[in-house]
């Protein structure tokens, strides 16, 4: 099959034929129909994320493919059958606190390395080899276009992270970070699960007016100053009351004040989920008040990626109706053009704009 891969931390990537995947015990292979392209690839790919990827990799995290061959412990899935395959593995001998890696693209600690060098490659590939648990049939009318489908890359983070601060319809969030492309999603999925209010902060004046006009005044966009007082008074005037919760899904270069900024708009007893990439690059450590966080009785949870369970709900809020990936602005790229795709994916990372392999 042909597959792009990165054989060094900075080079292109090289598409060309690499043996077939096959499938073990608890496997399935997939034929990849699409997959997405992050506008941060290359990032990962120049080195300068420093991702734990151990080279040569066929990168690539999750995405829409077909069926071609299920192991024997698959009693539902058939070939032929249009799947979701989900990147976040989880090892199977720890249920407490499994090992994690994400296929071709990332993985925590030495154990995630272990499980990353069995289950090496991601999707970027005609052909890609799954753990049976990490793959989810799509309702028949993904089938029309499988490109648009491949956003569930994005969209199941936000959910994920949603799920974790246990969001309940008719509260009041503020998404900080929702002008980029994973808290733009993370607006839509909110909304999709009934929050009554959204607040969106941002600099970006054209990507809030995007999002106020997609879901009208149900979002609540702030235009950020970089002063951290002046934008904590803008986002907790923008609420009109108590802010229920917080999930911050600010990228690496975002400074912690602005973290911080939007974490303490939380109202007494309200909830903060971190799931962004502050600090990640050697920035200054998040610090929070120890007497805010005591007194006002203020949960803070870092949520990495989703349980297994998030896709399943992902899937059904789509074929619902509630989250409408009609408005999605996909660009299709074939698989001999992956760089091009890396290229435009980093220039065109704004909200609900998606780069998309389809090999």
């Amino acid at each position: 099959m042909r597959a792009a891969v990165l054989t060094r931390f900075g080079a292109p990537l090289a598409v060309h034929e690499v043996p077939d995947p096959r499938a073990g015990g608890g496997e399935v292979v997939v034929e990849v129909l699409a997959t997405l392209v992050a506008p941060y690839a290359e990032e990962v790919f120049s080195g300068r994320r420093n991702y734990p990827l151990e080279l040569p990799v066929i990168p690539g995290p999750g995405g829409v493919g077909r069926v071609v061959h299920a192991g024997r412990d698959a009693t539902r899935l058939r070939a032929g059958d249009l799947v979701w395959c989900d990147s976040t593995v989880r090892s199977r001998d720890d249920a407490l606190t499994p090992d994690i890696t994400l296929l071709g693209w990332s993985s925590r600690g030495e154990g995630g390395a272990r499980l990353a060098r069995h289950l090496h490659d991601g999707a970027f590939a005609a052909r890609m080899r799954v753990p049976t648990e990490n793959v989810h049939p799509l309702p028949a009318r993904a089938e029309d276009d499988p490109a648009r489908w491949a956003a569930l890359t994005v969209y199941v983070i936000a959910y994920g992270g949603l799920k974790a601060g246990g969001l309940e319809a008719g509260e009041t969030l503020l998404v900080s970070g929702a002008t980029g492309n994973l808290g733009s999603a993370a607006v839509a999925v909110a909304l999709a699960m009934g929050a009554g209010r959204v607040i969106a902060p941002g600099r970006n004046r054209a990507a809030l007016d995007l999002l106020t006009g997609r879901f009208g005044p149900r979002v609540r966009p702030v235009v950020l100053s970089g002063d951290e007082d002046t934008d904590r008074k803008a986002m907790s005037e923008a609420a009109e009351g108590p802010v229920d919760m917080v999930i911050d899904l600010l990228p690496p270069a975002a400074p912690t004040s602005a973290v911080r900024a939007a974490a303490m708009t939380v109202r007494e007893f309200g909830r903060v989920v971190l799931m962004g990439g502050v600090g990640m690059l050697d920035g200054a450590a998040l610090a929070l008040p120890y007497p805010w966080l005591m007194r006002n009785s203020v949960t803070v949870r870092g949520q990495w990626m989703y349980p297994r369970e998030a896709n399943l709900g992902l899937i059904r809020l789509i074929a619902s109706g509630a989250l409408d990936l009609a408005p999605e602005r996909v660009r299709p790229f074939p698989l001999d053009a992956v760089n091009e795709a890396v290229t435009y994916a980093a220039a065109h990372g704004g909200p609900f704009t998606r780069t998309v392999l389809t090999p």
